[in-house]
């Protein structure tokens, strides 16, 4: 798979010869994918969470899984428009026996408030909910991340409230899609 795309929007999910490249080098990454260079800023917690998923839940998961890469990856979420990765979205991994996967996305604090999460989110679920063996996406947020909170609402996610105290639990049915 190259790629999905929305009105502004391009989602590539990366393979894990890609995300090798990201491990020793973003400005590699953004090479082999053509793309302009961008520093990509975003909050400290965000950023060490996400190099959390590139060493321990990408990496692994597309060397265990070659052929449905595409549920254990990060997808870039690139603005084509300018030819940069603007942030990046993907799953926890492939649908478990409930049909339940968790989503996850981060975006460059440069381009936030110009509603490219919500579209980038949108085309994600529309791209997996395509596959039947989906039948929920679940998504964490802190409690006071409000955007985060306006994404998943815009896009149909019911909050299900605090099931611990730090996260508040998202979930968006097939049938509410």
């Amino acid at each position: 798979m190259d790629a999905i795309y929305s009105e502004r929007l391009k989602l590539v999910p990366l393979t894990n010869r890609q995300l090798q490249l990201w491990a020793q080098s973003r400005t590699a990454l953004e090479k082999e994918l053509g793309l302009n260079a961008n520093i990509i800023q975003m909050d400290t917690q965000i950023a060490a969470e996400l190099q959390d998923a590139l060493l321990n839940t990408w990496l692994p998961g597309t060397a265990a899984h070659p052929n449905h890469y595409f549920w254990v990856t990060n997808w870039e979420i690139i603005l084509p428009e300018k030819n940069i990765s603007v942030g990046g979205i993907g799953f926890a991994g492939l649908p478990d026996a409930n049909g339940e996967t968790m989503v996850g996305y981060g975006l460059d604090a440069k381009h936030h408030g110009r509603g490219y999460a919500s579209e980038a989110l949108a085309c994600l679920l529309r791209w997996a909910f395509g596959h039947e063996t989906l039948k929920a996406v679940i998504a964490t947020t802190p409690p006071d991340n409000y955007p985060s909170h306006k994404v998943l609402t815009k896009n149909g996610f019911t909050n299900l409230g605090h099931l611990d105290p730090e996260y508040i639990y998202w979930r968006l049915e097939r049938s509410n899609f």
